[in-house]
């Protein structure tokens, strides 16, 4: 029995197809049947009709991080974890959530995975966690942590769950961390890399300086496969196909939903502006916060990530992301018909 967390995200819904075509048998957590029916729609959309029936095999259990009473029965019969569950938010103030799902929720699933003897743990965490590119170097599996570079707080919650991660490893827990960069795949525009095609195809003229890593969601849920069914254990991979400006990124999805690419190069100082507006707003009429200071310092901050690692290991080649992008594009315009 294969449990996987976070199986109505991007990553957990794009997991369960490769699991299912591979004929596992899988139990699946999920915290609200709204998100449940969303990736089944996701699901049907995405795999073959053989694949679509094998849907009706999984075992749903619904069920927080935190909820150990309900987590305990999840894992009877488990042999194999993969934990793609977590909270993403870049706002300080959600720390204390962030932190009791991502930090507390995983040391809960190692707990459970060294006492019900799991034979492997694959958990999904990010590039976020990944020292800065401070020398204009290439980072790798090697970059440590900097606790002196203020991150977000969504990356200080993801280092601390891996942290769990590899306190369960030294309690004698066989596992493999993946660190994806922007993960491309269809099916969840109103988060996270799809909403960048809503917002693009909506019309967005503005783009910042900054490159980050990216990558195809079916070479992320692959290599998770591949690594959790190997003999490597207690080994990190960068998952990153390709190193792109955010101009370049957000001119091929634009292309391929066949609208005009942002023109208009916003600096530091307009941003900075626009962000103290956006406070003396909140603080005297309470509206919404949708810029953070972490998320500023990203969009300038020129990143670039190895993949040899993981491409040697495996001897894997990446999707190339123009073709993750078009892929993604494509399943987007479908859902607009």
């Amino acid at each position: 029995m294969i449990l996987v967390t976070g199986a109505t995200g991007l990553v957990g819904t794009h997991l369960l197809i490769k699991l299912l075509h591979e004929k596992e048998q899988i139990r699946a957590l999920y915290r609200t049947e709204e998100k449940k029916e969303y990736a089944k729609s996701v699901y049907l959309q995405c795999c073959n009709l053989e694949d679509q029936i094998a849907f009706d095999t999984i075992e749903w259990i619904q069920c927080d991080l935190t909820d150990i009473p309900t987590l305990t029965k999840a894992f009877l019969g488990v042999t194999k974890v993969y934990h793609c569950a977590a909270m993403i938010s870049f706002n300080p103030s959600h720390f204390k959530k962030l932190r009791k799902t991502n930090i507390e929720g995983t040391a809960n699933i190692v707990n459970l995975s060294l006492i019900h003897n799991i034979q492997k743990l694959c958990y999904v965490s990010s590039i976020a966690t990944l020292s800065e590119n401070t020398l204009q170097t290439p980072i790798n599996e090697s970059s440590e942590w900097n606790p002196e570079i203020s991150d977000s707080v969504y990356a200080i919650t993801k280092y601390g769950a891996e942290m769990e991660v590899w306190r369960g490893t030294q309690e004698g827990l066989d596992a493999v961390i993946v660190n994806p960069g922007i993960i491309i795949g269809p099916g969840f525009y109103n988060s996270g890399s799809g909403y960048l095609f809503k917002k693009i195809f909506k019309g967005m003229k503005y783009y910042t300086t900054g490159t980050t890593g990216y990558v195809a969601v079916e070479d992320v849920v692959e290599i998770m496969f591949r690594l959790t069914n190997s003999t490597i254990k207690n080994q990190r991979y960068i998952l990153v196909g390709e190193n792109l400006s955010f101009k370049s990124a957000f001119t091929m999805i634009a292309k391929s939903l066949q609208k005009k690419a942002p023109k208009t190069k916003i600096s530091p100082l307009t941003i900075k502006i626009a962000y103290y507006l956006q406070e003396f707003s909140h603080f005297f009429f309470r509206t919404k916060k949708i810029l953070f200071k972490s998320s500023i310092k990203s969009a300038f901050t020129n990143s670039f990530y190895e993949n040899e690692k993981i491409k040697k290991e495996l001897s894997y080649n990446f999707v190339s992301i123009e073709k993750a992008i078009k892929t993604t594009a494509s399943f987007f315009l479908k859902q607009l018909e």
